[in-house]
């Protein structure tokens, strides 16, 4: 049987769940798994079901699905459950999200396929080439700015990458770079969102004597630090604590964070509310 993945969300109404679970009935499926959210603030339903099909070719199912969602005015995708998410990672000289990240996916603990790694500086080549995994050294400066993104969008491209993930990349991507990632590029920022906004938030955090400190990942957009949250945590600090002891309790933070924000996407488990997320965990 064929595993799928179904997320959808749709003006509130009546009927819905049922009109689902229905079709799906119909057609041989069995449901595994069933999440939905009715937000009465903005008057939107979302709904995430994973469910198996035998005997209905994916080509028809789609057709079908997409008669059903016009009667609902729905926005909907349908994915394989069981097809690891083809991912590139990005990653400037701080190393730990990016060797997180690549442990757990090859301890079977992201459902990603991590396809390339890169870089603006050479410093993770030996790491990458311990997890079997291409690295690309593209440097970045003001004035070949422009022709790098090129360069990245175009290993992106050709990796099929359905997820990018910014592993404490610490450069600012242009705006065209974030409209062609919209939805598909995650964030880990070392700082606990909106507090300490953009570069060197530790000492920001430390000047202002804070008691917590924090990690936030976002998907990417044209605002700094101000794209749709999926996750953040926070760690104890206290009036003891160097710029350095708060960086290294961070990175911990940050790892965990980025790890659960890469899997819940990768699990088609985060659905885009404006500038809000939705997220069945």
């Amino acid at each position: 049987m064929s595993a799928y993945i179904l997320t959808l969300s749709c003006p509130d109404r009546r009927g819905i769940v049922h009109a689902v679970s229905g079709f799906l009935m119909e057609r041989g499926g069995n449901i595994e798994e069933a999440a939905q959210y009715n937000d009465h603030g903005t008057g939107l339903f979302f709904m995430r079901v994973r469910f198996a099909c035998e005997g209905v070719p994916e080509a028809e199912l789609r057709s079908q699905l997409a008669t059903l969602a016009d009667g609902f005015g729905m926005a909907w995708k349908l994915h394989h459950a069981q097809q690891p998410m083809k991912t590139v990672l990005l990653v400037s000289k701080e190393g730990h999200c990016l060797n997180d990240l690549l442990f757990r996916w090859k301890s079977g603990l992201l459902p990603v396929d991590i396809r390339a790694i890169i870089s603006n500086h050479r410093d993770f080549y030996q790491l990458a080439a311990s997890y079997n995994v291409p690295f690309h050294h593209i440097p970045v400066t003001a004035a070949t700015k422009a022709q790098a993104e090129a360069k990245q969008l175009e290993i992106i491209e050709a990796e099929g990458a359905e997820l990018v993930v910014l592993a404490r990349y610490m450069q600012i991507l242009s705006n065209e770079m974030c409209g062609r990632l919209a939805g598909r590029a995650i964030n880990i920022h070392h700082s606990f969102l909106p507090s300490f906004k953009g570069a060197k938030p530790y000492y920001q955090a430390h000047d202002r004597g804070v008691k917590l400190i924090g990690a936030t990942a976002h998907y990417v957009t044209a605002d700094l630090d101000e794209g749709p949250i999926i996750e953040q945590d926070v760690a104890r600090a206290d009036h003891t604590d160097t710029v350095e002891d708060l960086t290294a309790r961070g990175r911990d933070t940050e790892s965990q964070v980025l790890a659960r924000a890469v899997k819940w996407h990768s699990e088609h488990r985060v659905l885009l509310s404006g500038h809000r997320t939705v997220i069945f965990r």
